[in-house]
């Protein structure tokens, strides 16, 4: 059965022209970091590198829309990044890019190159629909903190993605939930690409394209679907 996946009319009124990419992949075969998903997070650095040409990652137009929709909803943008641009800064840094599972590394590769945001959720662990909504501050953020599982709650008017259960990623794509993040058992999973404008939506499509490669190419036999794009 396909995933639902919704945006509420609050949201489109706060970001028109968002849109977005989802891929579904079931089959999967996930694991620790490689040598070969390694290499991938090396090359996007460098792409990543000539697409700025010197440029601070938020100074990217990309970057700089994400930031004019951060402050519209109430947080502050050079704190609380979006997932591409706090991405882009640690691939320009002396540490790199962190090595986290190859799935993980294939669709943070994709967003470095890109410079789009890019998440990943357990498709087995995510409850009900997705929907992409402006939080009333009472919805449950489960995190980690200290070592301990602990319960947030977003600000009132926050963007978030949500399940049945509660909030599975903060500020749009700030912070995601340890809940339905991609873990070396993840065997079905969905990915989601996001623009806004002014980046065209042929190139979100080319993003989405080179991560399905990546993914069939990881997970031989896996079977992926790369729905139409999606824009409010």
């Amino acid at each position: 059965m396909t995933l639902t996946l919704t945006v509420s009319d609050d949201v489109r009124a706060l970001a028109p022209g968002f849109t977005h990419v989802m891929i579904e992949a079931h089959g999967l075969v996930n694991g620790p970091t490689t040598e070969e998903s390694a290499a991938l997070l090396d090359d996007a650095a460098r792409r990543l590198a000539v697409r700025l040409d010197g440029r601070a990652p938020h100074e990217d137009p990309h970057m700089a829309a994400w930031r004019e929709v951060y402050s519209a909803f109430g947080s502050k943008p050079s704190r609380t990044r979006n997932s591409a641009e706090a991405l882009a800064r640690r691939a320009l840094s002396d540490g790199g890019l962190p090595r986290i599972n190859l799935l993980v590394d294939l669709y943070n590769a994709i967003s470095v190159a890109h410079l789009i945001p890019v998440g990943g959720e357990d498709l087995d662990r995510i409850q009900g629909g997705m929907n992409l909504v402006r939080a009333t501050g009472q919805e449950d953020f489960v995190t980690v903190a200290g070592g301990e599982e602990v319960i947030e709650h977003p600000d009132a008017g926050e963007v978030v993605w949500r399940d049945e259960t509660g909030v599975t990623c903060r500020r749009w794509n700030w912070r995601q939930g340890p809940r339905t993040r991609l873990t070396e058992e993840t065997t079905s999973a969905l990915f989601l690409l996001e623009s806004l404008a002014p980046m065209p939506v042929a190139d979100v499509e080319a993003a989405g394209a080179e991560l399905a490669e990546l993914l069939e190419k990881f997970s031989a036999g896996a079977r992926i679907t790369v729905h139409e794009p999606r824009t409010s």
